[in-house]
């Protein structure tokens, strides 16, 4: 398979030679928190199939964007990892992220555990004056981050080490439903369907640390 070029000098153009193809830019999404495995990859890439993923991936380590490494132990196994370079995308994606927020979000649609990482550092409220400062971690349903607030700074990574003080655990949808104000906190805990270990009032300051931009006016 060729992939066609752009043939354009433009920063914007030869980084849409690398990055441009259908599924490259969510492979490096899925990578941002850490290294994975093919099969973790497609799982995070709903639709993505096994021949497209294999591709995309050839292409990105051709690019040095993508690097394969080994994970374990106790079992050796082969992964997936961003290169200096690719990790030079984070603040692109989150600058997509931000901007994707402004877009309607199609009914019945998810996002991977990742994305919604990301999105917590696209739509994290700098300015707020005494808020949430400290550790949370989010426990979803198949993996689970730690989130640092530090006055106007986030920094998120894959969870490591022994539970902070407050946690977290609900799935993707239902944390991103009561962070952006669609469903209340109360609503989530009587349904079962998420649970806060620590502070209550911790909790619910911590989520007010995050919104959906306002929309641009003319």
């Amino acid at each position: 398979m060729t992939t066609r070029k752009y043939e354009d000098a433009c920063g914007i153009a030869r980084s849409l030679d690398v990055i441009g193809e259908r599924w490259a830019l969510l492979v490096v999404r899925e990578l941002v928190f850490g290294p994975k495995r093919f099969t973790d990859l497609r799982a995070g890439l709903r639709g993505i199939s096994q021949n497209v993923l294999s591709q995309r991936l050839r292409e990105l380590e051709t690019a040095a964007v993508v690097q394969r490494t080994v994970l374990g132990p106790p079992a050796s196994t082969q992964a997936y990892e961003l290169t200096e370079l690719g990790r030079a995308l984070e603040p692109v994606l989150v600058a997509m992220s931000h901007w994707g927020a402004l877009t309607p979000v199609p009914p019945g649609t998810e996002m991977s555990n990742d994305a919604f990482a990301l999105a917590l550092e696209a739509l994290f409220v700098p300015a707020a004056k005494g808020g949430f400062r400290g550790r949370v971690r989010l426990r979803l349903v198949r993996d689970a981050f730690d989130v640092e607030i530090g006055g106007g700074v986030i920094d998120i990574d894959r969870a490591s080490g022994a539970d902070p003080a407050l946690v977290l655990e609900a799935s993707e949808s239902v944390l991103r439903a009561v962070i952006f104000r669609r469903r209340t906190l109360d609503d989530a805990i009587a349904a079962g369907e998420l649970a806060i270990t620590g502070d209550r009032g911790r909790a619910e300051a911590f989520l007010e640390r995050f919104a959906l931009p306002e929309p641009a006016s003319h």
